[in-house]
């Protein structure tokens, strides 16, 4: 089965579940009309008082094809997302062994969304310990072969999957959130993250 998957910044755990579906052939779009608000350029982490947007700022050029877009440099937002991650989680039980292989995701340069986006997504490959031959479309195709998942995912709706609850540093002040980044998973199931993954569902 070909599927067509929308490039996200450190995705949400459901993404991955697509990404690792068995027996899948994925393609990443990447000549879509940027669109704003969604999670090609934000990831939801588990702060010390809830659910933390953290979102890559966007520089204005006019341009809106998703290989064009630029991320902007007036803010540094790798300094402050990889803070912000650090204090989230440096008291989840796994944090600190794959410390080292996460802080690369913020060290690599590249003034492109896209660029940057896939290589965060090779480096989280390599931490779940798992390697998914994929693809970059090379069109638009407003009516894709493919089973398309280009807005399955939303930034501002409940999640259409099913998980089961696990662990989480702040859980017993706030409780279980639910599909939350691929890092929230990794850095509290640690090994476990690939076999948690496989039984994610959609509803």
């Amino acid at each position: 089965m070909k599927i067509l998957l929308p490039v996200f910044y450190l995705p949400p755990i459901s993404w991955f579940s697509v990404f690792l579906k068995d027996g899948a052939e994925i393609i990443f779009e990447t000549f879509e009309n940027y669109p704003k608000q969604t999670f090609r350029n934000r990831t939801e982490i588990y702060g010390a008082n809830g659910r933390l947007s953290l979102i890559i700022p966007i520089k204005h050029t006019g341009k809106r094809v998703l290989h064009e877009i630029e991320m902007s440099p007036l803010d540094d937002f790798r300094k402050l997302h990889w803070k912000s991650i650090k204090t989230a989680y440096q008291c989840s039980p796994y944090f600190e062994y794959y410390e080292d292989q996460l802080e690369e995701i913020f060290t690599f340069k590249s003034n492109f969304l896209l660029e940057f986006n896939l290589n965060a997504l090779k480096i989280l490959q390599k931490v779940l310990k798992t390697e998914r031959a994929c693809s970059l479309n090379t069109e638009y195709i407003k009516n894709p072969s493919e089973v398309s998942y280009r807005e399955k995912f939303s930034a501002k709706q409940e999640s259409e999957f099913e998980m089961e609850e696990y662990f989480q540093t702040f859980s017993v002040k706030y409780g279980f959130l639910k599909d939350l980044s691929i890092l929230d998973l990794i850095c509290n199931k640690g090994p476990e993250a690939l076999t948690y993954l496989k039984s994610v569902q959609p509803k």
